[in-house]
């Protein structure tokens, strides 16, 4: 007697995630306007699902201050034909417009929503939570996009926020990906979260630290990740040089998975 043979809902897939943060379309020092070439390397990488930070949803100024500044908010626009679902969630808001994080997606968006986790003072921040359904598999992909504070003592909240978040609205079993700029520099992230929800993080899984993402041109902190969750790390990798080292202040990371 053979054994059967395995379904399609049961096969490994293959899924690649690429996360950076985008400082709002600009090099660094706000110097050069970069938000059409890095469309280009964002195209290249080919992801599946692209969690962004520092996405502008919209600026009254800049259109008028800035050649070819796009019309449409710059999650749309970067997903242009390629990322048919897109969701954002709206962090900082000022006079003249707001940004937050965004992620592009080749599968379905069957739910998302903006988690504010801003613990005090001017500095806003969000956990994008989007349910993706992938073609072919029994349960839907969790992602959480983020952009976490620069203090130290806010950032330890935001980590249990996230971890109550995953308890409360992500079935134990269910895939799950959080990618962003954590702004860990300290590396405190990485035990809150794996003894909070179970993550690990798939540089530190496959190559023993996390990848060193800023800053861009010179990386010395790793303060972009990627963390998982009944998923199989297949091939984490850290994107050449160029030119992403022109055109943000963080580099991008990119892992392929396995569902």
């Amino acid at each position: 007697m053979t054994a059967a043979k395995p379904s399609p809902a049961d096969a490994p897939l293959s899924v690649r995630v690429l996360t950076v943060n985008i400082h709002k379309g600009f090099t660094t020092f706000n110097r050069r306007f970069m938000l059409h070439e890095l469309r280009d390397a964002v195209r290249s990488v080919s992801a599946d699902v692209v969690f962004l930070q520092e996405v502008l949803g919209t600026h009254a100024k800049h259109p008028n201050r800035i050649a070819n500044f796009p019309p449409a908010p710059h999650y749309e626009f970067l997903a242009d034909s390629i990322w048919s679902q897109f969701a954002y969630g709206r962090n900082a808001v000022y006079d003249n417009g707001h940004h937050g994080n965004a992620l592009l997606s080749k599968f379905p968006i069957t739910h998302h929503r903006n988690h504010d986790v801003s613990i005090s003072g001017p500095e806003r921040r969000g956990m994008l939570h989007c349910v993706l359904r992938v073609p072919g598999r029994a349960a839907d992909l969790h992602v959480i996009c983020v952009h976490l504070g620069l203090q130290e003592h806010h950032r330890r909240k935001q980590l249990h926020l996230m971890c109550e978040l995953i308890r409360k609205e992500i079935p134990a079993d269910a895939p799950l990906v959080v990618a962003g700029d954590f702004n860990d520099w300290r590396a405190r992230a990485h035990e809150i979260l794996r003894k909070g929800a179970g993550l690990r993080e798939v540089f530190v899984q496959a190559q023993g630290r996390a990848a060193r993402t800023f800053p861009a041109k010179m990386p010395v902190l790793p303060l972009d990740r990627i963390y998982v969750r009944n998923a199989v790390v297949h091939a984490p990798y850290v994107l050449p040089r160029r030119p992403w080292s022109h055109l943000s202040d963080h580099a991008p990371l990119a892992a392929e998975l396995l569902l």
